[in-house]
């Protein structure tokens, strides 16, 4: 245990007055104070237990009219360890963390699912684009008057010379093709 006393420079600028942290100065109100921090022996380990003044073996402790007066220093205590248990907070962030790098891989895995599909779903819809614009040039090919006529040959149609002329009863005529000589 290692127990020393206030170093003799220390005990110097106390008594002179000297400047504490802050730049303060101590007034003669604070002597009194001063000497009793003197009296004290320091111990690390003990440095907030209460304060008891050290006398050499068989002598009675010296009292001084303040301490008679005055009610014993209260110091702060430090605050009590605080051992929280850590397993449960471990397995809360493992579990998190895990479950995070889960919903990634499986949200990633939907991506490409749906990229593929994307990508079957283009290359079909470019077919039948093709396919329906062969399908409308087959269709106008197939109604111009030039491949009619030539059809209608085939089947033994022939053009009529001379249109026939229909009047009905409103007085509206129509024209009609008549037979073909």
């Amino acid at each position: 245990m290692n127990v020393t006393t206030l170093p003799a420079s220390r005990q110097r600028k106390a008594q002179q007055g000297a400047p504490r942290s802050g730049g303060r100065t101590t007034g003669r109100a604070d002597e009194q104070d001063q000497q009793q921090r003197r009296d004290y022996l320091i111990n690390g380990a003990t440095a907030l237990a209460p304060e008891h003044e050290t006398t050499k073996a068989g002598a009675a402790p010296e009292r001084h009219a303040s301490d008679t007066k005055q009610a014993p220093r209260l110091r702060v205590a430090p605050p009590a360890p605080v051992s929280a248990p850590r397993a449960p907070f471990v397995a809360l962030v493992l579990v998190l963390v895990l479950s995070g790098v889960v919903g990634i891989l499986v949200l990633n895995t939907r991506i490409a699912e749906n990229a593929f599909k994307l990508d079957a779903l283009k290359t079909k819809q470019d077919s039948l684009d093709r396919d329906e614009e062969r399908l409308r040039s087959d269709l106008a090919n197939k109604e111009s008057p030039v491949t009619l006529a030539s059809r209608a040959k085939q089947l033994g149609l022939v053009p009529s010379r001379t249109p026939a002329f229909l009047v009905l009863p409103d007085g509206t005529k129509l024209e009609m093709p008549g037979p073909s000589k």
